[in-house]
């Protein structure tokens, strides 16, 4: 069944104003929403997780840290494995199905997640023995957050008119955002309903079986939106295509933008491969991807509580900071959504990178030097509002925008990838570093804070000289950048 609204003649001060594009828009951001609900959710359950499945073992500090990293960074495997495969499934299934089967796997790990003993014993009774369950139901929603953070992205920019195109993918990162923040105020709630020993008995199933919310409702939605006009002539169904054109674009701009379409996907044999637009476009789109994750953005919303509770603040009071540093990285983030195509993408993403980069060697020195204070919550702060404003929404817009439409499935699944083994590597180093009793010695905590703000500054300098500006032009127009 897809929804069938009247087309709407349009001028671009007008755009938001026709429901069908903010329609699809709309559903494909649950994508993002569920993605940052998935990656959030864990952020709540680091302490439950470690009493449950790693305190019993007994192993040494070491052993311990690094099977505590890999429990908390489990799904993250799985999001590797969604974005390599999320380019073969653009391409051979479509945009919208491959969001569909995102959607039913984001609902069988929550369920799974919450409950890993359900088919061997009674819901309730799991014990360090469900580590492996446990794991393998978090790779399943990995592997939907990995096709959901490439196709969502994707879905809106092949949908959207190119003046807006900035603003519509950010709000994509909006609701990437504004999932973290929901699962920030679930988690919180949910641990407010008993103590501790309640919170590692029950409390955490709980926060991952909340997620069954959102992804049913993203998984019957799905139902009623069409395929994006691209992939439509990709398969040769140009009159399914320019149907959806003129619903998005009015009847007098369809014919053109499908012409052009049309011409860019027509190319000589061989043009589809991934390389044949040369290297830089792809080494482009790599490094943007994994500049967004060695900043170390990830470390601060996964281990946000853990990191307050080194500050010395207790499990209440930590996820209440949690709290605050997703309203701010809200806030900044619809900063974004109004400057984008405004200011354009560098701009962002050079003064973005140098702010973070400031913020991150500041906070390595207050726990150098043992003064962890206020400041040191600003310094987080400060950070999480120059990511919003910048790597967060901008390198989204970026990677659905800079590859050429027919290797942009497979280009944007390379990159996808490529975050998210960064993801993976800053995620799973982070308790080694942080927690480790050497390390502390002589850094107190401080170390991996500095390594994140270096390489902000080579974001930064990165993006000056690499990384074209896209403001303003339609996909088919950013192909003679690398022609």
């Amino acid at each position: 069944m897809i929804i069938n609204f009247e087309p709407a003649d349009l001028t671009m001060n007008r755009i938001f104003t026709n429901p069908y594009l903010i329609m699809l828009t709309v559903i494909a951001t649950l994508g993002g929403l569920l993605f940052g609900y998935d990656t959030a959710v864990i952020s709540g359950t680091v302490a439950s997780l470690k009493h449950v499945f790693i305190d019993p073992y007994h192993w040494p500090e070491t052993t311990a840290n690094v099977m505590h990293g890999l429990l908390v960074s489990s799904a993250l495997i799985g999001c590797i494995i969604g974005g390599f495969s999320g380019g073969i499934i653009s391409l051979k299934f479509g945009r919208r199905k491959g969001l569909i089967l995102a959607a039913a796997l984001f609902l069988i790990s929550a369920l799974g997640s919450s409950m890993p003993e359900v088919f061997f014993q009674p819901v309730g009774t799991a014990d360090e023995t469900f580590i492996l369950a446990f794991i393998i139901y978090r790779l399943i929603g990995g592997i939907g957050v990995g096709i959901a953070s490439m196709l969502s992205p994707m879905y809106i920019a092949e949908i959207s008119p190119a003046k807006v195109r900035g603003t519509l993918v950010s709000w994509n990162q909006f609701a990437i955002i504004f999932g973290m923040l929901i699962v920030y105020f679930v988690n919180y709630n949910i641990a407010r309903q008993g103590d501790d020993s309640w919170l590692h008995h029950m409390g955490w199933r709980w926060m991952f079986a909340s997620e069954t919310i959102p992804a049913g409702l993203f998984l019957m939605l799905l139902m009623i939106v069409p395929e994006t006009p691209r992939y439509l002539v990709i398969k040769n169904d140009k009159a399914g295509a320019l149907k959806i054109l003129k619903k998005i674009n009015g009847e007098r701009e369809a014919g053109g933008i499908l012409e052009s379409i049309v011409k860019t996907i027509n190319q000589p044999a061989g043009s589809n491969r991934l390389f044949s637009y040369g290297y830089l476009v792809i080494i482009i789109g790599v490094l943007l991807a994994v500049f967004q994750q060695f900043v170390g953005i990830n470390v601060v919303l996964y281990y946000a509580p853990e990191i307050f509770r080194n500050m010395g603040s207790g499990t209440d009071t930590a996820l209440l900071q949690t709290i605050i540093v997703g309203i701010i990285n809200l806030s900044f983030t619809v900063l974004a959504i109004f400057t984008v195509d405004r200011w354009g993408r560098k701009p962002l993403q050079i003064t973005g990178a140098l702010g973070m980069a400031f913020f991150m060697i500041v906070l390595g020195f207050t726990f150098f030097l043992e003064q962890v204070n206020i400041i040191s919550l600003i310094c987080m702060l400060g950070y999480v509002a120059c990511f919003a404003l910048s790597w967060g929404p901008v390198t989204w817009v970026l990677l659905s925008e800079i590859f050429p439409n027919r290797i942009r499935g497979r280009a944007m699944a390379l990159a996808v990838a490529a975050m998210w083994i960064s993801n993976l590597a800053i995620s799973w180093t982070f308790p080694i570093l942080n927690n480790s009793t050497v390390m502390n010695q002589v850094f107190h905590h401080g170390f991996s804070y500095w390594i994140y703000g270096i390489m902000g500054i080579l974001a930064a300098l990165f993006v000056r000289r690499y990384v074209p500006e896209t403001k303003g032009k339609s996909l088919e127009e950013l192909e003679n950048t690398w022609k």
